[in-house]
C-alpha cells in the first residue's frame, strides 16, 4: 500500500513539469490536471493511511485484551492457589489437589496470553512507527499540494499577464507599420503647399495693383507735361501778338 500510493506520488513530484508544460498546448489545462491528480493521489494515500491506523487500533485493542487476559488469569490462579491451602490446612486434601490443579490451569492460560502479548509488541510498535511515518508524509504531500496550487495561480496569472503583454506589443508593432501619424504629415505637407499658393496669390495680387498704380502716376505725369506744354505754347502765342 504504502509503496504503491507513495510510489506515484514520488513520480508524479520527480516529473519533468517544465517539458510537460512546454509541450502542453494549454498550459492551464495541464496545471489543473496536475492538482487534480495529485489531490487524487492524497485522497488514495489518506484512505490507505486510515486502514492502517484501523489496522493498528484493531491491534492495539488485541493486546490490551491479552494484557487483559494475563492479569486475568493470574487473578484466578492467585485465588485457585489460596482455596488449595484453605483446603490444605482443614485436612481436605482431595478439595486442595482440585484448586491447585485449577490455579495451574489458570496459570498456563495466563502464561499464553502473556506470550500473545509479547508476541504483538514488535508489530504493534512497528505499525505505530510506519503510522508516524504516513502522517508526516500526508503533511508534507498536503503542503506540496497547497504549493503547487499557489505555484498554478500564480503561473496562471503571469501567463495571462504575458499574454496580455504580448497583445499590447502587437497592436504596438501595428501602429508603427502603419503609423495614423503619417497621414497627418501627409495632411499638414498639403496645407503648407495650399497656403504658400495663397501666399503666392496675394503677392501676385499686390503686384498687380503696384502696377496699375505706378500706370496711374506715369498717365498723370504725361498729363502735366501736356498741359505744361499747351501752357508753354500758350504762352509764346500771347508773347507773339503783343509785339
Amino acid at each position: 500500500m504504502k509503496q504503491n500510493i507513495f510510489g506515484r506520488i514520488a513520480q508524479l513530484a520527480k516529473a519533468n513539469i517544465n517539458a510537460l508544460l512546454d509541450q502542453a498546448e494549454d498550459p492551464q489545462k495541464m496545471l489543473d490536471q496536475m492538482v487534480r491528480d495529485y489531490s487524487e493521489n492524497i485522497r488514495e494515500a489518506e484512505a490507505a493511511v486510515a486502514q492502517t491506523i484501523g489496522n493498528l487500533r484493531l491491534a492495539e485493542d488485541d493486546y490490551r485484551k491479552a494484557v487483559a487476559d494475563t492479569q486475568h488469569w493470574g487473578g484466578k490462579a492467585l485465588a485457585a492457589s489460596r482455596k488449595a491451602d484453605e483446603y490444605r490446612a482443614t485436612g481436605n486434601a482431595a478439595d486442595a489437589e482440585k484448586f491447585d490443579n485449577l490455579a495451574k490451569v489458570a496459570i498456563q492460560r495466563q502464561m499464553a496470553a502473556e506470550t500473545s502479548a509479547k508476541a504483538m509488541e514488535p508489530g504493534i510498535a512497528s505499525q505505530n512507527a510506519i503510522v508516524e511515518q504516513l502522517k508526516s508524509g500526508l503533511t508534507q504531500m498536503q503542503g506540496k499540494l497547497r504549493e503547487l496550487a499557489a505555484k498554478r495561480n500564480e503561473l496562471i496569472a503571469r501567463s495571462r499577464t504575458a499574454a496580455a503583454q504580448s497583445q499590447v506589443n502587437e497592436a504596438l508593432r501595428g501602429l508603427n507599420a502603419a503609423d495614423p501619424t503619417s497621414a497627418l504629415g501627409r495632411f499638414e505637407e498639403r496645407i503648407r503647399r495650399d497656403e504658400a499658393k495663397v501666399r503666392g496669390q496675394q503677392e501676385l495680387a499686390a503686384s498687380s495693383l503696384d502696377a496699375q498704380f505706378a500706370s496711374l502716376e506715369d498717365l498723370g505725369e504725361q498729363t502735366e507735361i501736356e498741359a505744361r506744354l499747351a501752357a508753354l505754347k500758350a504762352g509764346s502765342q500771347q508773347k507773339a501778338i503783343d509785339y
